[in-house]
């Protein structure tokens, strides 16, 4: 979806508010432009002889009259119209947020976590000040000085309005000139932004790894090369915006002193009244504040224009996952399928699967085992339709993996990653993620089932207890427990633990594999480990190397043929073996 169609169904939808709230914009500025004159008039009584005290009652109250009216208007207009900017905020940064969530793991390998955070804050922001406040100032500005020139040629005097707007062009054509300018310098400071926020970002989430190696300086030197651009390019484009207010004052310091010299002129020779002058100075002072603010805001316009052909940028960014055109939605049973599947990762030549053939019926167990790179998580990764597939190679149930919608696909699969993220949030929102559908009986089964329960009441508060950010409060077998836990409880029809087990000892692994068996019975599963213990008792096990399958078979076949997966066996029971020697050493 792109970023105009977003706008102008927006403002559709509000059309109603923007055209009252119009409305009463150009009410005030019609009411403000009747001052002057009453003022003029005032003085003109006053000077009289003798001159009539009902009358200049008369027009104090009218001259309140005009100021409770253009309060009660601007408050109306900037209710209807601010109100509509922030509502126009909160609504593209939902979209926004919508729109990351359909983007697949490429998009996200491209681009850098502080440049889209950029984008959900700075630049929506900067649309919402040009499509909010810029938009009512310059529609306010612009009415109010078409208001007031029009009451200074027709009431007052023609030529004299002519001859003190003069320097008028000039502002014109320096605010045009300064917004271009503004506009290329401003997208430097967003960029400048995002790179900072993604540098504090990466610090903080490896501000374990920069202690343990002592890089505090070296981040902090590279923070302030970063910080020092943001401060230049900021600098850079203030003393570009910085000229227009003082450009704008000057040339109405010579409308001013213009006024002064003929104007006066003008008086003495009774050509205008003395109330005539006093009221043009004020539509002249009434003139030049919303210029000023228009200088402003074309500063405003030209950040929201950088910042609206960013956010035009990544909302073109059309999703390349997507669901199927069949769009099959029925509950997935566990039958998996795969055929001769080849792949490799966008903008590599190298595959990263090759001649994959897989057969995994309904409630089986699959181990997938091998060393770091041969495609292990790949292969998960394409289960849950992470990345494109080719038609025909994977079939879930006997229907190809593109014809299900992605709710249906993914809603069967139940999947602990590699990098067990947790939420900010309580023990129990982490394990039924957020679902209020799970009852408190569902959510201790699927703890006990993972072996975390008994380390959950250990916490001052239990379940309740709010973990910190990623889980930063937990020991990685524990964080890999709750994952799991979030797995279970969903009770899919496929279950993927990729290297679920790794931070487990062997006697907890041994129990939630047996907690599988008693749980997740006629249920499929798909185990992937570096460690044979965690696949020995599957259905069947596979070897990947080099992105192929070098080996299959169950482990005491794999055994018996003395390969790879032998080899593994064989190092992996050596570790053990010295583990335990140097265990008794030091107990001894």
């Amino acid at each position: 979806m792109k970023k105009r169609s977003i706008l102008l169904d927006f403002f559709i939808e509000h059309r109603l508010s923007y055209v009252v709230g119009v409305f009463f914009m150009l009410s005030a500025s019609y009411i403000q432009t009747i001052f002057p004159k009453v003022l003029g008039k005032t003085i003109d009584i006053l000077k009289l002889s003798g001159f009539s005290e009902k009358s200049i009652i008369v027009n104090i109250l009218y001259m309140l009259l005009i100021a409770v009216g253009t309060f009660v208007c601007t408050y109306a207009w900037r209710n209807l119209i601010i109100r509509n900017s922030r509502e126009l905020e909160c609504h593209i940064r939902e979209l926004l947020v919508v729109h990351f969530q359909k983007m697949s793991p490429e998009f996200y390998n491209r681009r850098k976590t502080g440049d889209l955070i950029a984008y959900a804050i700075n630049d929506i922001s900067a649309v919402r000040m040009t499509f909010g406040p810029a938009t009512a100032m310059s529609i306010n500005g612009l009415a109010l000085c078409t208001a007031a020139v029009y009451a200074m040629t027709q009431t007052i005097n023609w030529r004299l309005t002519l001859m003190c707007l003069a320097p008028i062009p000039i502002i014109i054509v320096v605010m045009i000139r300064t917004g271009r300018v503004v506009q290329k310098r401003f997208r430097r400071v967003q960029e400048c932004f995002a790179s900072i926020s993604d540098r504090v970002q990466e610090n903080i989430n490896g501000i374990r790894v920069i202690k343990a190696y002592a890089q505090e300086d070296e981040e902090v030197n590279k923070f302030e090369e970063l910080n020092t651009k943001m401060m230049d390019s900021n600098l850079n484009m203030v003393k570009v915006s910085a000229t227009l207010s003082p450009a704008i004052e000057l040339c109405f310091s010579i409308s001013f002193v213009l006024n002064l010299i003929f104007g006066g002129n003008m008086v003495l020779k009774g050509t205008i009244s003395l109330g005539d002058f006093i009221a043009f100075n004020t539509y002249l002072t009434m003139i030049m504040a919303p210029i000023i603010s228009i200088g402003r805001v074309i500063n405003i316009l030209q950040r929201g224009m950088a910042s609206y052909k960013r956010l035009n940028e990544i909302f073109s960014v059309e999703a390349d996952i997507t669901d199927g055109e069949a769009g099959v939605n029925t509950e997935i049973m566990g039958d998996i399928e795969i055929n001769n599947l080849s792949f490799s990762y966008p903008d590599s030549g190298e595959k990263a699967l090759e001649d994959i053939n897989i057969s995994i019926p309904k409630g089986h167990t699959l181990g997938i085992i091998g060393k770091t790179g041969s495609g292990k998580t790949t292969l998960a990764s394409l289960l849950l339709k992470l990345y494109n597939v080719e038609a025909g190679k994977i079939f879930i149930d006997r229907v190809d993996i593109n014809h299900y919608t992605l709710e249906a696909l993914r809603g069967g699969f139940g999947y602990v990653p590699q990098d067990n993220f947790l939420f900010s949030a309580t023990i129990n929102e982490n394990i039924r993620f957020f679902k209020e559908s799970y009852s408190t009986k569902a959510v201790e089964n699927a703890a006990r089932a993972s072996c975390i329960y008994d380390s959950i009441l250990c916490f001052p508060k239990g379940f309740d207890t709010i973990l910190g950010e990623r889980g930063v409060n937990l020991s990685g077998g524990q964080k890999q427990r709750i994952s799991i836990a979030r797995a279970i409880i969903k009770n899919p029809a496929v279950l993927i633990l990729d290297d679920a087990l790794s931070a487990v000892d062997t006697i907890t692994e041994d129990k939630i594999l047996n907690n599988f068996k008693e749980f997740r019975r006629d249920k499929t599963a798909i185990i992937i480990a570096h460690k044979i213990s965690s696949v020995k008792d599957a259905d069947e096990i596979i070897v990947l190397d080099g992105g192929g399958i070098c080996e299959r078979g169950t482990h005491s076949e794999l055994i018996e043929k003395g390969g790879v997966y032998y080899d593994i066996y064989k190092e992996q029971s050596k570790d053990r073996k010295g583990g335990f020697q140097n265990e008794d050493s030091e107990s001894a």
